[in-house]
């Protein structure tokens, strides 16, 4: 963060926002993250603050702006005109960015993942693959000319119909907290890459890995204006969803914003991509690899602090493998949860004490609905860290549909336990829930898992596999109540939700080359 928070201050070229301090009560403290506009890292006008505190430690890192009025119509004018120009930029040009910036941001892994580690509170193995599967985005989009390749055909005689893709114009992507880098790469090298400008919104909860993209893509070339970066929280996100100069929104986060940023955006005309919350399930069959569905069981429950989309929340266990649990509780006893880091930590701190507080309140309601708690996590304390908002792997076990621990995303290392007496039980309990982000199933049997992908209502199945998160060479196909919108993120899906598709029919003669028709046709063509 330090490197970039002593980048130059300067003017946009369109000469509109000024360069006076930052108000006395934030830089008195703590230096304050900058917008970026037109290019230029600029401090922000704003009376309001957001502070961002390391959740290992509670110690403020930065303060972000509530963006101003100003700065954010300075933002969207300034990608506004950017637009004109960077569409008619080649395709291959694009193409040559994209291969720059995956280079740079190779070479910047560690200090983007020590960004994570200090504003989101990730380990920095995990905070690493943060940044691996974003740069997988990235180097995807340096294959943007076969994702733009249109398509031709004779119709008749001398006639052509073919389509191109065309940029929509000024997109915007508001990002959520637990993915700093990966979500918004997700966004904006899709948007650069098929001609689009950006006005991409971090969370406020922890801005630098956006911030450090951001100077990544002026120090690779990408043109003033092309990405520009505000910061804030309902008003910025009012803005972003209601100005006519954005044609298209993609949102990651929770349910009630992602309703809220959907509905206030298709009102107002645009597109619009949501991906909202889950609650992913891994059924277990009693002919499973007993070792290999513990580990990947463990993993996707408990990495990352549970604080993924894509987590396993929900382990369903059919028949004899719920004698698998206890051995699940002893080797998740054995995870190290520490400051990100610190080596050997395997799962690091919740993003806040609010966070923290609403696990644990849904973990005590599984108690007192009736659940079994057979690993309790709440009040986990880190030596070092007393101030942590830390929770340990937590295992509830015979939840009922009904409980709270079920019903809602408690986005935390909480696995709860589901037992089924048969596949059909188990499959029409994953059916049932109202999201439909993944789910897995786990066995040795290829008639089980060509069965539970058949009939599983989820956009996403593992078989064998925890988190089935596609690579970009993919779509990203959450579906039911966890996606909003027609299209889905990154890959084809993508490319098709940042372009608009153009068809012409061209008609050139032949005897035009040597004579003028002499008369006109007034009959209906029969493209004979």
């Amino acid at each position: 963060m330090s490197k970039l928070l002593s980048a130059k201050v300067a003017l946009p070229c369109c000469g509109r926002l000024t360069r006076s301090a930052v108000s006395s009560r934030a830089m008195s403290v703590q230096p304050a993250t900058k917008l970026f506009i037109n290019g230029e890292f600029v401090e922000s006008q704003t009376s309001e603050w957001i502070d961002v505190r390391n959740p290992a430690t509670q110690e403020i890192v930065t303060r972000v702006p509530k963006s101003t009025p100003h700065e954010l119509n300075e933002a969207a004018h300034s990608a506004q005109l950017a637009f004109g120009e960077w569409k008619r930029t080649s395709v291959l040009t694009r193409q040559r960015k994209m291969l720059d910036l995956q280079h740079a941001i190779r070479n910047n892994m560690d200090r983007l993942a020590e960004s994570i580690v200090h504003e989101q509170g990730k380990v920095m193995g995990d905070a690493r693959g943060d940044v691996l599967r974003g740069l997988q985005v990235v180097e995807n989009m340096a294959g943007i000319t076969e994702y733009l390749l249109g398509h031709k055909l004779e119709v008749s005689a001398d006639m052509d119909t073919y389509t191109v893709r065309e940029p929509l114009g000024v997109v915007a992507g508001i990002c959520p907290f637990n993915f700093p880098a990966m979500i918004p790469l997700w966004m904006f090298p899709v948007a650069l890459a098929t001609g689009n400008t950006c006005l991409l919104k971090p969370s406020e909860r922890d801005p630098g890995a956006a911030m450090i993209l951001a100077e990544l893509c002026d120090q690779v070339g990408i043109p003033k204006g092309v990405l520009n970066i505000v910061h804030g929280a309902h008003d910025t996100v009012d803005f972003l969803t209601a100005d006519k100069r954005v044609r298209a929104v993609s949102f990651v986060g929770g349910d009630k914003a992602g309703k809220y940023i959907y509905e206030r955006a298709t009102q107002h005309g645009k597109r619009c991509q949501a991906n909202l919350g889950a609650k992913n399930h891994a059924v277990v069959l009693p002919d499973a690899d007993r070792e290999h569905a513990i580990n990947a069981i463990i993993g996707a429950a408990f990495g990352a602090a549970g604080q993924r989309c894509m987590a396993l929340s929900v382990a369903v266990f059919v028949g004899d493998s719920a004698d698998w649990i206890p051995e699940i509780v002893e080797r998740a006893k054995k995870l190290q949860v520490n400051g990100g880091m610190e080596e050997g930590a395997d799962l690091g701190p919740m993003i806040s004490p609010e966070a923290l507080h609403r696990a644990e309140s849904l973990i005590q309601s599984a108690v007192d609905q009736g659940a079994s708690l057979v690993l309790d996590g709440r009040g986990h304390k880190v030596a070092k860290y007393p101030r942590g908002n830390f929770l340990g792997p937590t295992v509830i076990d015979h939840a009922q549909k009904s409980m709270d621990c079920y019903q809602q995303e408690i986005f935390g290392p909480v696995l709860t336990c589901v037992r089924a007496e048969s596949m059909d039980d188990a499959l029409e309990l994953v059916n049932s829930n109202r999201y439909g982000n993944g789910a897995s199933v786990f066995t040795r049997s290829g008639a089980s898992a060509r069965r539970f992908q058949s009939d599983v209502e989820a956009g996403q199945v593992g078989i064998n596999v925890p988190i089935p998160v596609p690579l970009p060479m993919f779509s990203f196909t959450g579906n039911k109540g966890s996606f909003l919108g027609d299209t889905n993120f990154y890959g084809r899906a993508g490319v098709s939700f940042y372009t608009q598709l153009k068809t012409i029919t061209s008609h050139w003669r032949k005897q035009d080359a040597q004579a003028v028709e002499a008369k006109a046709s007034v009959h209906m063509p029969t493209h004979s």
